[in-house]
């Protein structure tokens, strides 16, 4: 089911299918270079699970996205509730992750732009959220592109001190 669509893509229902693609993704490791690991089969399974769960209970999520013109499963955009220890805690996160042979096509700040209209016009959220390690200068462009701005600089807690990812940027843009 479609539940977003834009000019080239389609943000949808996850479907079993997409798994494997979506594991193939996680285990690269220029996809995931800005995460402290990669992700194994059991815990791109997991997540998927998560995934799965919080379409359930809230009604929103990260949706899988495809390109129209060929139906191929590229990666997923969507909203995420953000519950670790920080001061946005119980915010809604956008977030976005392409497979590295959909990178360069302009598809991560179309689908975001389209999720965010979607998220203030249909769902009604006030504010969202989007955060990544410091040195994320491709995900720190979207953010741009999309018109969010600084909101803090933070530690991720859930990355032990001294880690290199641990330093993070929060951004955020207001419904308007």
């Amino acid at each position: 089911m479609t539940i977003i669509e834009t000019a080239r893509l389609r943000l949808r229902a996850w479907q079993p299918a997409d798994l494997g693609p979506f594991i193939a993704m996680n285990q690269d490791t220029a996809v995931m270079r800005y995460f402290p690991t990669t992700g194994s089969p059991a815990r791109t399974r997991a997540f998927y699970d998560v995934i799965q769960r919080e379409f359930q209970d809230v009604g929103y999520g990260l949706y899988a996205v495809e390109v129209k013109a060929t139906g191929d499963f590229i990666g997923f955009t969507g909203f995420h509730g953000i519950d670790f220890d920080v001061d946005f805690r119980n915010g809604v996160e956008i977030g976005w992750r392409l497979a590295q042979a959909s990178w360069g096509h302009g598809y991560a700040t179309e689908a975001a732009q389209a999720c965010l209209a979607y998220g203030f016009e249909t769902l009604g959220f006030q504010r969202v959220y989007s955060y990544t390690t410091v040195t994320n200068q491709p995900s720190r462009n979207v953010m741009r592109k999309l018109g969010m701005t600084v909101y803090e600089y933070f530690d991720n807690p859930e990355l032990p001190v001294g880690h290199a990812q641990r330093p993070h940027v929060c951004c955020s843009i207001n419904r308007s």
